[in-house]
């Protein structure tokens, strides 16, 4: 039975861009100029995403979504206006998880990571050229994404180092402890980071939605022949 699925909408202080997050599915957002444009790109990625879902073995539940209810509407930041894109919390970032909301969500960011990699492990190296990113190629779309990530690993009071990064073993040794240390710090109940403190419904999202992004531009970028 087909059913909807909540969203919320960021809206930049100036109007300029709006975002729409579709919480219970981590990394699936998209911004426009209107709430109803974001929530028409949200509805065109979701065969997109439909890939994520079926790597995190939640297929059967996404399938089943055709649609979209907006649940909340909340301030963003000057970020939001200039990048369309989610800097602010939702009032659904701030809820508690229980333990198994928060192994759902998990599941979910590390199927995006899986994603990024199958992607980048199959598309050119030389991009597209166009204005998404300045024009860079396969490695610095990459890098990029990990450094990202590196800072937010910051915030979990992790070591902060991009060679481990760059091979295969330390990748999944990064990323085991960044899913280990937000397990610690929900056991603990405690926000991520020191000064600017995350909550980590939001971490994990903006972790998923920034690599799952960058996967869908290395995707949309890609120079290799495809065989009839």
């Amino acid at each position: 039975m087909a059913k909807h699925s909540r969203v919320t909408l960021e809206i930049g202080p100036k109007c300029k861009k709006v975002v729409a997050v579709a919480p219970d599915w981590p990394g699936l957002e998209r911004g426009a100029k209107t709430g109803e444009e974001a929530i028409e790109r949200l509805r065109f990625y979701i065969p997109r995403y439909s890939q994520v879902a079926k790597l995190a073995e939640l297929d059967a539940e996404f399938d089943k979504i055709k649609n979209f209810k907006v649940v909340e509407q909340y301030p963003g930041t000057g970020s939001t206006d200039f990048w369309g894109i989610s800097f602010a919390f939702s009032g659904i970032d701030r809820q508690a998880m229980s333990d198994k909301e928060l192994e759902r969500e998990l599941t979910l960011m590390q199927a995006c990571w899986a994603f990024f990699d199958d992607v980048r492990g199959r598309v050119s190296a030389e991009m597209q050229k166009g204005s998404r990113g300045g024009g860079r190629d396969r490695y610095q779309i990459v890098r990029h994404t990990f450094l990202a990530e590196l800072d937010w690993t910051k915030k979990l009071n992790l070591p902060v180092e991009l060679a481990p990064l760059l091979t295969d073993e330390g990748l999944i040794a990064h990323r085991n402890a960044y899913c280990n240390a937000i397990r610690d710090y929900h056991s603990r109940g405690i926000l991520a980071g020191k000064v600017s403190k995350w909550p980590l419904r939001y971490l994990i999202r903006h972790t998923a939605f920034h690599t799952l992004d960058h996967a869908w531009e290395m995707e949309d970028k890609d120079m290799t022949v495809k065989q009839p």
